[in-house]
């Protein structure tokens, strides 16, 4: 294990703010500019559409009865320690776990910001093609998608080598 921050994973976390910054930029212009479900359109495929997401990934138990509020809450701060806990056990040149792991816990963060603030995430990414509608998501959302494959990713291509845990 790392001896200090500086040389563990945790030399990584500023991507962590990184993520929460942007992420909650956008979605406090959002607020302060659109009215809920309100759209403008930018590209024949692509819109800003405003909507207010109280369950998890498309919606999944949006209409629980708000328990899922704080189920959802502490899902994402379980897996931001979790992760953190992780990250500082890596080296800092693990630079894939590095950046993978703090995409993660950045938009897990920037959610859970939405939902103790809100009681719901702002969601206003909105992709489609003719009658198809992607369901919206944000920042965070993506960072977290982004986070997740480059971990799979690394999982499945990605070789390290062994340490020799032999003592001759």
């Amino acid at each position: 294990m790392p001896a200090d921050w500086k040389q563990s994973g945790l030399r990584w976390y500023w991507i962590v703010g990184l993520v929460i910054l942007a992420d909650q930029l956008s979605k406090q212009i959002i607020l302060a500019t659109f009215k809920l479900n309100e759209s403008l359109n930018l590209l024949p495929f692509f819109s800003l559409t405003y909507r207010q997401n109280t369950g998890a990934a498309f919606s999944f138990l949006h209409d629980a009865g708000g328990w899922q509020r704080w189920l959802f809450a502490l899902v994402a701060i379980g897996f931001s320690v979790v992760l953190t806990v992780w990250l500082r056990r890596q080296h800092w040149t693990d630079k894939l776990t590095g950046v993978a792991f703090t995409l993660v816990i950045g938009g897990a963060i920037g959610n859970l910001i939405d939902r103790l603030m809100h009681g719901f995430v702002v969601d206003f990414l909105h992709f489609f093609y003719q009658n198809y509608h992607y369901p919206a998501f944000n920042i965070a959302d993506s960072a977290i998608c982004v986070g997740a494959v480059l971990i799979i990713f690394e999982g499945f291509f990605v070789k390290k080598p062994r340490e020799d845990k032999s003592n001759g």
